[in-house]
């Protein structure tokens, strides 16, 4: 990916991510003090948003639209994360499957192949009764 496209490359200034977040630069210091973003810092330790931070910044609003507060924000985005992470080994396990599963068809298909299944002549030979037979 080009690092022009990084949406987690910080670009931002503070008062540039409040804007763009819709939001007062002193809520995004109250924010980063609770832990819900984590903008980098500078050399000169200025904060400096990403695309990624802003777009949680707005998520962020809409929860509390929605009336939570910020320790209900906090799980919200916890269990996203969690989601999104289980989501991805899902989609990581369900690859494997179909690979184990073509694997699978692959042997079967070898073992059909090297067992024969015509028929195989048998030699004339002599019955022998073992026993008494029963009527």
């Amino acid at each position: 990916m080009a690092q022009r496209d990084d949406p987690t490359r910080p670009l931002f200034m503070i008062s540039i991510a409040a804007e763009l977040a819709a939001m007062h630069p002193q809520t995004l210091r109250l924010y980063e003090r609770r832990g819900l973003v984590q903008p980098r810092r500078s050399a000169k330790n200025t904060r400096l948003y990403s695309q990624a931070d802003v777009d949680r910044l707005q998520r962020i609003q809409e929860l509390t639209e929605l009336g939570l507060n910020l320790a209900g924000v906090e799980r919200v985005l916890a269990l996203e994360a969690q989601v999104a992470a289980m989501s991805d080994e899902v989609a990581h396990l369900e690859t494997r499957l179909a690979r184990a599963a073509d694997e699978l068809r692959a042997a079967v298909r070898a073992a059909e192949r090297s067992t024969r299944r015509d028929l195989v002549p048998v030699s004339h030979m002599a019955v022998v009764r073992v026993g008494k037979r029963r009527r």
